[in-house]
């Protein structure tokens, strides 16, 4: 099955999903934990139905779910149809998915010889490395990476990546403005953008747009 761009996504118009990472994200407020049960049984038999099945999250007044096609490694027509029928189960039980308030973290250091350090993550945090990452293989934890950089000192050796939906990049940005913080570049916008925090600790805010 083939994998969709970021752009297909955005063009089935699911509302309250965000394509982050590779997979699709939505939050259901259920308001109780009780309602959380009991919606995440009617996806549990819409997803047996499907033969594909939604990672969850369930926490006491919300539900987390993610789409995703791991075979693909990446979004497929099957996690949009799902994602139509958990909008509609939602629906029929007076709730609805929302994307705002959800986002993907991953962590990325800064390093001239990424192949000196790589080995040490991965076994003091447990996680399977790869290509210039590690990875937590019950995908619980950020993915942590590794920048290429110069050894000049003093320099920001860690940076998160906060991966969120291109409609929520400016609320955030404005909401780290006026907590303090300042933009350091748009440059490589709209794929991302660089801010800082009152003492310059930098920070990437990320979209699928304009990416591979």
């Amino acid at each position: 099955m083939t994998t969709l761009t970021g752009q297909q996504i955005a063009g089935e118009g699911l509302t309250g999903w965000a394509y982050l990472l590779g997979g699709l994200h939505t939050r259901v407020r259920t308001g109780d934990f009780a309602t959380g049960v009991a919606l995440l049984a009617a996806i549990g038999a819409a997803a047996e139905e499907a033969n594909h099945h939604p990672d969850v999250n369930l926490r006491r007044d919300h539900v987390d779910l993610r789409l995703t096609s791991d075979g693909e490694r990446g979004v497929t027509e099957r996690d949009v149809r799902l994602a139509r029928a958990i909008t509609s189960l939602a629906g029929d039980a007076g709730l609805a998915p929302e994307s705002a308030t959800v986002s993907r973290l991953e962590l990325a250091l800064d390093t001239p010889d990424h192949a000196a350090v790589l080995p040490f993550w991965a076994a003091v945090l447990a996680m399977t490395p790869g290509d210039g990452e590690v990875r937590d293989p019950a995908d619980t934890m950020p993915v942590v990476w590794f920048q290429e950089s110069g050894s000049e000192e003093p320099r920001q050796r860690w940076h998160p990546d906060v991966w969120v939906e291109p409609a929520q990049v400016r609320p955030r940005i404005d909401a780290a403005l006026a907590a303090g913080g300042t933009l350091v570049s748009d440059a490589a916008a709209p794929s991302y953008w660089v801010l800082a925090d009152p003492e310059g600790n930098r920070v990437c805010l990320c979209t699928w747009q304009q990416r591979a």
